[in-house]
């Protein structure tokens, strides 16, 4: 008959190896579980540089490319007397402006700058509770901001013919995406206004970008 303390050792023996096995199971289940819940891995490829430009901010003042060197910055393009997409992108973007924090810059182009000068940006702006500390309201000439707009940022943005406008103000067919640049000024993601995860979406890729700086 075996002596009660071996007895005693062999059943703690097996409680620490048992609990150990369960312990190691808990762990790996978990970590797998962890994984599972967290969203896929983005991808932000570099799509292109967005080049060179100067151009004028809703203060009057000049600014280029190099001005945005260091941060990366969120575009769009709209003008100030459309009465179709361009309120709902410009509140959107507003809610951008509110989800995310001053490491990301924003920028928002004019399509007719022949009535959106300087002084109109910055009203327009106000009225949407634009924070000009971050966001940039920019105009220039047709060709300045078409090379941008369309050459950099890779949005679509033409004067519309006069016989199909369906209203005075009816000037332009443009882009309704916000593009997302990186602080080396190469073009990273576009985003549709249309998404409803478009803010999460900006914010974790802001924060991808970053990480990796």
């Amino acid at each position: 008959m075996p002596e009660p303390s071996v007895t005693n050792s062999s059943r703690r023996l097996e409680v620490v190896v048992w609990g150990a096995l369960i312990l190691t199971v808990l762990v790996i289940a978990g970590a797998f579980i962890y994984k599972r819940l967290q969203p896929p891995a983005l991808s932000l490829p570099v799509i292109s540089p967005v080049g060179q430009f100067t151009l004028s901010n809703q203060f009057g003042k000049t600014v280029s490319a190099a001005d945005f060197r260091g941060s990366p910055w969120l575009a769009n393009i709209v003008f100030t007397q459309c009465a179709g997409p361009c309120p709902t992108m410009t509140k959107a973007m507003k809610r951008l402006q509110d989800a995310t924090d001053n490491h990301l810059r924003l920028v928002t182009l004019t399509t007719d700058p022949d009535h959106d000068s300087p002084e109109i940006l910055k009203r327009y702006g106000e009225k949407y509770g634009a924070d000009f500390r971050r966001w940039s309201f920019l105009t220039g000439t047709k060709q300045q901001l078409g090379r941008l707009a369309v050459g950099g940022l890779k949005l679509t943005a033409q004067e519309k013919p006069s016989a199909e406008r369906e209203s005075p103000v009816d000037l332009f067919i443009h882009s309704t995406m916000f593009v997302l640049i990186d602080q080396n000024g190469n073009l990273r993601a576009a985003f549709e206004l249309d998404d409803p995860d478009l803010k999460s979406k900006v914010v974790r890729a802001t924060r991808a970008l970053l990480k990796i700086a």
